[in-house]
Formats: C-alpha cells, sequence, structure tokens
C-alpha cells in the first residue's frame, strides 16, 4: 500500500510567516529586503537554535523580539480548510501518513495548536533529519527510513520546485491547491 509523506506548512496547517512583517512594523517588501536570507533554512535545518536564529533574523543584526515572535507563530496555526477532516478519513481508512516538512523546532508549536500527530506523525521534519526539500535526500531518506522504495511513497506539497524533486527521484507526487482537489486526487488513486 502507498505511503503518504506530507508536507505540513500551507498544506495542512496554515502558516502565519506572511502575518510577521506586521508585528515587526514592516511591510512585506522590507521584510524580505532586510531579513538573513540563510537564518531561516538554517534554523530549520536544526543548525540554529531559537535564541541564534532570533540574532540572525535581520542582515544587520538589529534586535527582534524573539518572545513577542514566538508567541505570535504560536497563537497563528490553525488547519487548511478541509485539511482535518480529510486526514480523519485517511487514518479511517488505515493510510500510513508521515510528515515530510522544512521545519524548525517550532512543529511543536504546531503540534499543541492543531494536535496533528493524532493523524501523521511528525517523522521526518528538516529540524530532525538536517536536510530540507527540495534536496533529493529529504524524499530517498524518507523512503530509506520507511523500508520502501521511492515508488511506493506518494508526496504531498503546495510547493511546485518540491514536487518537482520528488518526482525527480521516481516519487509520485502531487502538488496541493486545497482539500476538496487532493481529496479528489486520493480517491482516484484508491486511498480514500
Amino acid at each position: 500500500m502507498t505511503v503518504l509523506l506530507l508536507d505540513v506548512m500551507d498544506t495542512l496547517v496554515v502558516d502565519p510567516f506572511r502575518g510577521l512583517p506586521a508585528l515587526l512594523g514592516l511591510s512585506w517588501d522590507d521584510l524580505l529586503a532586510h531579513k538573513d536570507p540563510d537564518a531561516w533554512p538554517a534554523f530549520e535545518r536544526g543548525e540554529l537554535d531559537e535564541a541564534e536564529y532570533a540574532r540572525r533574523f535581520f542582515r544587520d543584526r538589529r534586535p527582534v523580539d524573539a518572545a513577542a515572535v514566538r508567541a505570535y507563530m504560536a497563537s497563528s496555526y490553525r488547519w487548511v480548510d478541509g485539511a482535518e477532516d480529510l486526514l480523519q478519513r485517511l487514518a479511517t481508512r488505515g493510510v500510513e501518513m508521515h510528515a515530510l516538512s522544512n521545519y524548525p523546532c517550532w512543529f511543536e508549536l504546531v503540534e499543541a495548536a492543531v494536535g496533528l500527530s493524532r493523524y501523521v506523525p511528525w517523522t521526518f521534519v528538516s529540524c530532525r533529519t538536517g536536510v530540507r526539500k527540495p534536496d533529493a535526500e529529504a524524499y530517498l531518506g524518507a523512503a530509506r527510513a520507511l523500508g520502501r522504495p521511492p515508488g511506493e511513497c506518494l508526496f504531498v506539497d503546495d510547493r511546485p520546485r518540491n514536487v518537482a524533486a520528488a518526482e525527480a527521484v521516481g516519487m509520485p507526487a502531487l502538488r496541493f491547491t486545497s482539500a476538496v482537489e487532493l481529496t479528489v486526487a486520493l480517491e482516484a488513486r484508491g486511498l480514500l
């Protein structure tokens, strides 16, 4: 039976990052222009702890209120429309599911907010594996750990480049656009 490997942010849970500029008193463009482009990927790979991420948040190393950012994120996670119902249906059918997520230690905040692990264990989260999608090893390492060839897994993600990277290593993949469309695609594959 096919194993589902599921992205989390903006596939199952709404990513609150887009609201962060308002908290920091910046526009979206200003935030993108001033944030350190290497800090978030390193945080997601588990190379930085939360304090070091906050220190490196901005290129010019201006201070950021780490506690306020954490509190904002923790209070903002919520299910993508229809995602929880879909996961309940899959779980009832006995479909094996695992998270394959680029995310830092804040996955624990996501868990506290929505209880994702009731349906999908945080098996492959980048802060633990040290590998981020679209690196081929993110997909191949997950398949290896599950004792499955990539072709026996089905990866779902909202980002086209992550979907293309999975397909490039022989792992079937679906691009998430909505829970309704994903339900139709999974029904067509006999998983629902």
